[in-house]
């Protein structure tokens, strides 16, 4: 799955390497366009449906927190 995220993650900004950052709403990484753009994908890619009240930026600050996410919706 980690792999899977960071393949997304770089579609959607390719100009920057995700494994370098630990938090990726603070480092500027990703932002609240972004952020929806990632769930969409998400949604897509593992056939779920994150609610509006889990797209917030802890939720998607780190690759952890990602997995964390989507399993919570597997």
């Amino acid at each position: 799955m980690r792999e899977k995220i960071l393949e997304i993650l770089q579609d959607l900004r390719p100009e920057l390497d995700f494994t370098e950052s630990n938090d990726f709403i603070e480092d500027g990484y990703l932002d609240s366009f972004d952020m929806i753009a990632l769930v969409s994908q998400l949604d897509k890619n593992y056939g779920i449906s994150i609610l509006g009240e889990d797209i917030i930026p802890e939720n998607f600050s780190n690759i952890e927190n990602i997995i964390n996410t989507v399993k919570k919706y597997q």
